[in-house]
């Protein structure tokens, strides 16, 4: 239950004056229905009304505050002309602007011969000084009311800012005084303001550095927000250590024929990770680990190690994979080496219909499917295992927690591996997956080439097609990726199209498109061309898994590479260099090229190590667009920011692990305060976790 002094917060934001059904719509768009939303939506810059010069000595462009006398009306003699209103100072003059302007609430608010202040944005129009629509009038009386400097928070279309500024003064007014929650003596040393003063500090800068992620209210408040976090994850992973594994230790004969019959020898990272998971199964905590590797490291192999060392003892493991052909790939790989150990791999996808699926079913449940490759169909209810031991998720972020739990209900203390090859930067890494432990894979294996990158202007598409024609000629295959076109998969197809109509012109008949809108079969039948070599060039959108293995691609062509974002481009690279043949990947680009592109470009010419591109990327964009936030389950912070804040981030996650350490059940005094926190940052799910609470 949410602790009675959150109520307030949890209002709906209609509780607010002045905010009904029409508005809170529009303040739920830009902060979210709750109250509390409203405290989250820090400033992103400030007006300052402090300038208040003589009109003789005010510059045009700039916020000023005048004090002047209203000296004449003018009213427009059609309804398509401004009211114009002229006023002086003794020292100049100026006219202030309004169009459609009730003119009763003019002559109430300026009456002539009245004297008053008025602030805004002021221009020059010919010889006049002029203020369009001015942002305050108030008598001199009055100006004490009127605030120096303004915040400005981010607006939607109909959504003034005078509303929204009201709104939020209203919901710090229900602020109410929470316990400390933050340890005293780091508090002290960091010189910190009360949550409390803080959330008010945020909201009334006086000046900007007061709007710095920096500044130390700003800093205090991500450091709330930061810790809740690692303590809901810290408390997410002491009741699954809590929940028993069931040790796997594996006699290594079957790895071992396996690894023998390898035409190459496994690198020093992926035996260090097959180390670490065989020791994390071999105890009798559930293993919750994240292998992590870039586009060709060799993470396929590592799962098998592991999968290998399960069927070593009898039972089963199972990977589940996101797309079919990804499926129908990985089951592909894992059988050309499990082959030597004798192992049968199973295959089971939305495809399997009638007998073929209930002999595969039967398989699974009698345990003669030592290794049960699948899609989302592994998750459905008459899918049941004989003596399910570890389960393997690949690409984590395409799955939910409760996919995972879906499929790890399927046996008893389930050991669970989740497989990325999009690399983490580690302060990600420590937001999003601080409940598993990480192997990292940051060698590749011998053989692979490096890839050369080169990046050319749109205009030489002609000189790029005729290179693609000539690399034909001699025997490679290519890839050419289609622009995304925003928000618009008819679009990204319309291109995708065009480009293959124009390519088939030069190139004949042996160029094949894919795109998210051909059905499963066609998309497959299309790949399977490629991977046979009847297809020289594969012309794709991004919305479909270019995650075919094909050794003979060699060239990876990007047009609009400015449109993606740096690992996308990462990973689209990866795709090629996967042979015995020099790779390339060339990135066309329309002129003229922004920072940020350029930025890009020229970090992926000079790298191509995924976990140094994930960094750069990570400063490019800040962490909500980098895994594209809302399909990836990555958490996100309203008033942190990891680029920024990444020591905070550090050092709250060292203090989660203490305060369980110390209080497991959050009893104590802090640990009552801890509870508030993560209800206030809505965690609920992690304080439902505590076994007394």
């Amino acid at each position: 239950m949410r602790p009675e002094i959150l109520f307030p917060l949890f209002t709906p934001v209609t509780a607010l004056p002045g905010i009904g059904p029409r508005l809170a719509k529009l303040v739920e768009k830009v902060a979210g229905p709750k109250i509390a939303d409203l405290l989250w939506l820090l400033p992103t810059g400030i007006i300052d009304r402090r300038h208040a010069p003589r009109l003789s000595e005010a510059l045009p462009g700039g916020i000023v505050t005048v004090t002047v006398t209203v000296d004449e009306h003018r009213k427009p003699h059609s309804k398509r002309q401004p009211y114009r209103i002229l006023c002086s100072d003794g020292t100049g003059t100026l006219q202030l602007v309004y169009f459609h302007a009730r003119e009763d609430w003019l002559a109430r608010t300026l009456p002539q011969g009245g004297v008053r202040v008025v602030s805004g944005k002021l221009e020059r129009f010919g010889d006049d000084l002029q203020m369009v629509h001015p942002d305050h009038v108030v008598t001199p009386e009055e100006l004490e009311t009127l605030v120096r400097v303004e915040p400005v928070y981010p607006l939607t279309e109909g959504l003034m800012p005078k509303v929204m500024a009201k709104a939020v003064a209203a919901a710090l007014e229900r602020t109410p005084k929470l316990p400390e929650w933050l340890d005293a003596a780091w508090r002290q040393q960091r010189g910190w303001a009360s949550w409390e003063e803080a959330i008010h500090l945020a909201h009334a800068p006086r000046d900007g550095t007061d709007i710095d992620p920096r500044a130390p209210h700003r800093m205090r408040l991500a450091a709330d927000e930061l810790l809740a976090n690692q303590l809901a994850l810290a408390l997410v992973r002491a009741s699954q250590k809590r929940a028993k594994g069931r040790p796997v230790i594996g006699d290594g004969r079957l790895r071992a024929k396996v690894e023998e019959a390898l035409p190459f020898a496994m690198t020093g990272a992926q035996k260090r990770a097959v180390a670490e998971i065989l020791t994390d199964i071999s105890g009798d905590e559930r293993m919750l680990r994240l292998l992590q590797g870039d586009v060709g490291s060799g993470k396929t192999l590592v799962a098998l190690m592991a999968m290998l060392a399960a069927n070593e003892t009898g039972r089963q493991a199972a990977l589940l994979v996101p797309t079919e052909l990804l499926a129908r790939q990985h089951a592909v790989t894992l059988e050309r080496m499990s082959l030597a150990a004798g192992v049968p791999v199973v295959l089971l996808t939305g495809r399997d219909k009638g007998k073929a699926r209930t002999a595969k079913l039967e398989a699974i449940a009698e345990g003669r499917a030592g290794i049960v490759v699948g899609t989302h169909a592994l998750l459905q209810e008459d899918v049941a295992f004989a003596d399910l031991a570890l389960v393997v998720i690949d690409e984590q972020h395409r799955f939910g927690v409760h996919q995972r739990l879906a499929l790890t209900g399927k046996g008893r203390g389930v050991h669970v591996l989740v497989m990325t090859a999009t690399p983490i930067p580690r302060t990600l890494q420590m937001t999003a997956f601080g409940d598993l432990d990480v192997s990292r894979l940051d060698e590749k294996p011998a053989g692979r080439k490096p890839i050369t990158t080169r990046a050319m202007p749109l205009e030489r598409l002609d000189d790029v097609v005729e290179g693609v024609r000539r690399a034909i000629a001699a025997g490679d295959r290519v890839y050419w990726l289609c622009p995304l076109v925003e928000g618009s998969e008819v679009s990204d197809l319309a291109a995708a199209e065009d480009r293959h109509a124009a390519l088939q012109v030069v190139l004949g008949e042996r160029v094949g498109l894919v795109h998210g809108r051909l059905k499963g079969p066609e998309r497959d039948a299309v790949m399977e061309k490629f991977v046979a070599g009847e297809i020289d060039v594969l012309v794709a959108t991004t919305v479909i898994e270019v995650g075919v293995d094909v050794p003979e691609a060699t060239i990876m062509v990007i047009e609009h590479a400015e449109r993606f974002g740096l690992a996308q481009l990462h990973q689209l690279r990866g795709r090629v260099g996967r042979g015995a043949r020099a790779s390339s990947c060339l990135l066309l680009y329309a002129n003229p090229l922004g920072e940020t592109a350029r930025a890009r470009i020229k970090v992926l010419r000079e790298s191509e190590d995924g976990f140094v591109i994930a960094e750069e990327d990570l400063k490019l964009r800040g962490a909500g667009e980098l895994l594209g936030t809302r399909q990836s389950g990555m958490p996100e912070f309203r008033m942190a920011d990891i680029a920024v804040h990444e020591d905070l981030l550090a050092a709250v996650r060292d203090d989660a692990r203490l305060i369980l350490a110390r209080d497991p059940e959050l009893q104590g005094e802090r640990g009552k305060a801890l509870r508030v926190l993560l209800y206030l940052f809505e965690r609920d799910a992690a304080v439902r976790l505590l076994r007394s609470g």
